[in-house]
Protein backbone atom coordinates (compact mmCIF):
# COMPACT_ATOMS: atom_id res chain seq x y z
CA UNK A 1 0.00 0.00 0.00
CA UNK A 2 1.46 3.34 -0.97
CA UNK A 3 1.17 6.25 1.17
CA UNK A 4 -1.12 8.92 0.46
CA UNK A 5 -1.30 12.61 1.18
CA UNK A 6 -4.32 14.98 0.60
CA UNK A 7 -4.56 17.94 -1.55
CA UNK A 8 -4.32 20.35 1.86
CA UNK A 9 -1.34 18.17 3.36
CA UNK A 10 0.34 18.67 0.09
CA UNK A 11 -0.40 22.34 0.35
CA UNK A 12 1.14 22.57 3.60
CA UNK A 13 4.19 20.75 2.91
CA UNK A 14 5.15 23.05 -0.39
CA UNK A 15 4.02 26.16 1.85
CA UNK A 16 6.81 25.42 5.02
CA UNK A 17 9.39 24.41 1.99
CA UNK A 18 8.69 27.77 -0.05
CA UNK A 19 9.10 29.92 3.31
CA UNK A 20 12.47 27.45 4.84
CA UNK A 21 13.98 28.62 1.34
CA UNK A 22 12.70 31.91 1.44
CA UNK A 23 14.43 32.51 5.06
CA UNK A 24 17.91 30.45 4.35
CA UNK A 25 17.98 32.12 0.54
CA UNK A 26 16.96 35.45 1.11
CA UNK A 27 19.17 36.68 -1.52
CA UNK A 28 16.65 34.75 -4.06
CA UNK A 29 13.97 36.76 -3.44
CA UNK A 30 15.97 39.76 -3.59
CA UNK A 31 17.25 38.50 -6.96
CA UNK A 32 13.98 38.20 -8.19
CA UNK A 33 12.65 41.06 -7.27
CA UNK A 34 15.20 43.21 -8.75
CA UNK A 35 14.86 41.62 -12.21
CA UNK A 36 11.31 41.91 -11.96
CA UNK A 37 12.15 45.80 -11.59
CA UNK A 38 14.31 46.13 -14.18
CA UNK A 39 12.01 44.24 -16.70
CA UNK A 40 9.29 47.52 -15.95
CA UNK A 41 11.84 49.81 -16.48
CA UNK A 42 12.69 48.45 -19.69
CA UNK A 43 9.60 47.94 -20.91
CA UNK A 44 8.45 51.62 -19.98
CA UNK A 45 11.86 52.78 -21.31
CA UNK A 46 11.05 50.95 -24.99
CA UNK A 47 7.55 52.69 -24.45
CA UNK A 48 8.61 55.74 -23.72
CA UNK A 49 10.76 55.19 -26.96
CA UNK A 50 8.93 54.43 -29.20
CA UNK A 51 7.25 57.92 -29.05
CA UNK A 52 10.04 59.50 -29.08
CA UNK A 53 12.17 61.32 -32.54
CA UNK A 54 14.84 58.22 -33.81
CA UNK A 55 18.69 59.23 -33.10
CA UNK A 56 21.46 58.38 -35.27
CA UNK A 57 23.30 55.03 -34.05
CA UNK A 58 26.49 57.03 -33.99
CA UNK A 59 25.17 59.83 -31.39
CA UNK A 60 23.85 56.83 -29.54
CA UNK A 61 27.64 55.34 -29.30
CA UNK A 62 29.43 59.00 -28.85
CA UNK A 63 26.95 58.60 -25.46
CA UNK A 64 28.59 55.58 -24.44
CA UNK A 65 32.00 56.10 -25.28
CA UNK A 66 31.72 59.65 -23.09
CA UNK A 67 32.72 62.03 -26.64
CA UNK A 68 29.39 63.58 -26.61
Amino acid sequence: MEPSINQDQLKNIIKTALVEVLEERQDLLHDAIEYALEDVAFARAIEEGESTELVPRGEVFKLFEGKA
